[in-house]
């Protein structure tokens, strides 16, 4: 049996060093690990802001979908946070009257709503996660481009796999 060491670089090392099903399970526990571990730091933001843990998702997902230049319409973001119509109105509600997101008629088609985060969400989040994202950013520079290529395929292929799961 592999015994797995923390290294002086911080990358986790085994003994023997081969890609069996010992150490792909280990990845799956690391992967688990760092998944509580930012849950726990978004409950921490949440908890300190007043807010629920849906709260901090709807944010998240209007933040990636604002830097993917994608539009979110309050039915899109009840369906990507699986809520119902009446979920999704009292969690909208909830971020507008905070200040953090605002509705906006979309001006390509007056009928539909759209979400936008407001500047001080942007500026609340910085504070909170702006470390953490720059401390993410300097232990990536222990990785040569070629290994970040192979964890941006890694976790790409995780999340697909998890998306997956989800639906079933």
């Amino acid at each position: 049996m592999e015994t797995w060491r923390q290294g002086e670089d911080d990358k986790v090392e085994t003994a023997a060093g081969s890609d069996g099903p010992d150490e792909r399970q280990q990845l799956v526990h690391l992967l688990r690990g760092l998944t509580v571990e930012l849950d726990l730091f978004g409950a921490e933001f949440a908890g300190r802001h007043g807010l629920h843990p849906t709260d901090l998702r709807a944010l998240i997902h209007l933040l990636d979908a604002a830097r993917a230049g994608t539009v979110v319409t309050p039915g899109r973001l009840g369906e990507a946070l699986r809520l119902n119509s009446a979920g999704t109105t009292a969690l909208v509600d909830r971020l507008e009257r905070l200040g953090l997101i605002r509705r906006e008629r979309d001006p390509g088609d007056r009928r539909k709503v759209r979400l936008l985060v407001e500047e001080q969400a942007m500026e609340l989040g910085e504070t909170f996660f702006g470390r953490l994202i720059a401390d993410l950013v300097a232990a990536m520079g222990r990785f040569d481009p070629a290994e970040l290529a192979v964890a941006r395929r890694f976790l790409l292929a995780m999340t697909e796999v998890v998306a997956a799961a989800r639906e079933d």
